[in-house]
Formats: structure tokens, sequence, C-alpha cells
């Protein structure tokens, strides 16, 4: 039986709780491909999935994690994917309902897989796929956002955020983001965020002091106690995409939504799907990135499955902006 390193949570709990293991190496069976695991990124939702505070679908003992980057190691023959080309996976029900990212291989469904071709490091190539996922998915499917729009991000400094903040830039969208901390507004202008808001709790006061008649898109991320207040930035027709709740609330309570919503405001969400990132656009914004046109934005690499426990810690405290990265030897 072949083995393999992985991290393997029993029990809800601490970091602690996340255990490095020899694990037996999946066999693939139809439908599905073996990758090795070159790096993934850590993510909010596996801290949650520690936490014990996910969804059912959760289930314990697991390896968590759910994206990575790294090399075919076996496909099905009637695949397109051949041994030691370079693949992205994510989400899925990865690192949830089956073994996820936080081991030397993963095992999963091949309509789930992205093939790219890129000589950046690992180390930035596995900052990607979720959040590049989650941001293009929301800006694209959420918000249908156009070249020449302007954009509001609430949460700008989340690792979506950031990412949403590069790609809409690249679209030729003016990208107005907030921050509760002012000392970020040059990390925010660094990934082409055109205006910088303080977020002290009510922003669209603000915003329309930069665009009076209010902006085309916002895309939020902080929350449902929050939104109404975004929506109010948002002009007649234009649209606010609910993506994330980093301040942790998901529902508003006895909604009322000639309330919460603006006279001829529109209001939709975006949950994610590895099929939300076609191939040739995950490509494309690689090639983007290694011309210098789109910024990635890496708080912290870390060396080894050993550094996953300091990775959560890390994400945890949230000292540090952007994507905490684990690169495998």
């Amino acid at each position: 039986m072949k083995t393999m390193r992985a991290i393997v949570l029993s029990k809800p709990g601490p970091v602690g709780n996340l255990v490095l293991e020899e694990h037996r190496v999946q066999e693939i069976k139809p439908g599905w491909v073996r990758i090795r695991i070159r790096a993934f990124g850590v993510n909010e939702s596996e801290v949650t999935t520690r936490k014990g505070l996910s969804s059912p679908d959760v289930t314990l003992p697991r390896i968590p994690g759910i994206e990575c980057v790294g090399e075919v190691d076996e496909a099905p023959a009637d695949s397109d994917l051949k041994p030691g080309q370079k693949v992205a996976t994510m989400m899925g029900g990865m690192g949830r309902s089956f073994d996820g990212s936080y081991a030397e291989y993963v095992v999963v469904p091949v309509g789930q897989v992205i093939p790219f071709d890129t000589d950046l490091p690992w180390d930035v190539v596995g900052a990607l796929p979720e959040m590049f996922q989650a941001a293009y998915g929301s800006l694209t499917k959420g918000l249908d956002l156009k070249a020449g729009q302007t954009l509001l991000i609430r949460g700008g400094t989340s690792t979506v955020g950031l990412s949403a903040a590069t790609i809409a830039a690249a679209m030729g969208a003016t990208v107005i983001s907030t921050t509760r901390n002012s000392e970020r507004a040059e990390m925010l202008r660094n990934v082409g965020v055109r205006h910088v808001v303080v977020d002290g709790g009510n922003i669209a006061d603000a915003v329309r002091k930069i665009i009076p008649e209010g902006v085309d898109a916002a895309l939020e991320l902080v929350g449902c106690g929050v939104l109404p207040d975004t929506l109010k930035a948002v002009r007649v027709h234009g649209i606010t995409c609910f993506t994330g709740a980093l301040g942790d609330q998901w529902t508003i309570p006895d909604f009322d939504p000639f309330s919460v919503i603006p006279f001829g405001v529109r209001l939709t969400c975006y949950g994610g799907r590895a099929t939300d990132l076609p191939a040739n656009v995950f490509n494309s914004q690689l090639e983007a990135i290694a011309a210098g046109r789109m910024k990635v934005s890496v708080a912290k690499v870390y060396q080894g499955l050993e550094g996953v426990r300091d990775a959560q810690s890390d994400l945890e405290a949230g000292n540090t902006p952007g994507k905490h990265v684990v690169v495998l030897d």
C-alpha cells in the first residue's frame, strides 16, 4: 500500500487537532484523477471546519483543504489529462465530504480540474485557485461587470477583495475598495484600486462623494450587517453581489425588502464552483501575472505540511492581508 504524509482532523478544536500522519494514497476511480500536490492556500473555511462550525456535509476524520495546485499523478484513460501535467483544483466537496489538499496527494473529480501552463513558482500559483475563482465568478456571473464601469468592493483587503480588485482593474473597471485600516490604502492601490474608502461602519455617503450617482456594481464581502449600507452606494439599476461574510453575519433578522433594498437596485449572490474559472481564463490570468499586469497578494509562504498549524493560526490572527500558502517539496 502506497502511503503519504497528510494532516488529519479527527475531532473539532484548536490547531493542535491538525495532526500530521502517515495516510494511505487513495486509488483513482472512474471519473477521478490523482494529483501530486505542490502547493495549497489556507482558507477561512478550513479554519471553520477545524472548529467544527461547518455545515453537515463535513464529516470527520477528514484531511482538510479545499484547493491546491500540482501535477497529475494518475488520470483515467478517457480524460484529456496526462501524468506530469500542471493542474489546479478546488471546491466541489474537497476537504469536506472527501479528503482534501492538506496532503502530498489528493484524488478529485476530473470535472473540477483546471489544466494550466506557466513558469510562475508554486508559491504564487498556489495562492490563486480559490480566491481567483471566487473573485472572477463574483465579477462575471454575479455582477456581469463590464469595462468602463465603477465597482465597489466592501472588504477590500480580504484575499477575495484583493483578487477582485486586480481582476476588475485588468478588465477596465474603476475600482473603489474599503478597508478599516487606513495604513492599508497603499496595498489596495498596488492591486489596481483607484479610490480607497476607510470603513467605519457606514460608507455609502463617502462612496457617493466619489461617484454621486452611485456605483454600477458592488461586491459585498463583509456580510449582512453592512449589506443595507452597501446597497445605498449603488445606482438605480446597478447591482450588488453578496459573496462573503467576513463579519460572520450571514442573515438579516426580520428581513424587509422594502427597507433593505433601495428602489431599483438589484441584489444577487455568488457561491462558487471550479467550473466558473475556465482553463482559458485561468491561463490568461497567469500570463497577466507573469507580465506584471495583475498582482497576487501573498501574506506568507510556509514550507511543508509542518507549516499548516502556523498558517491557520496566522490566518486567524488576521494581522497580514493576503493569502497564506503552504509549499511542499
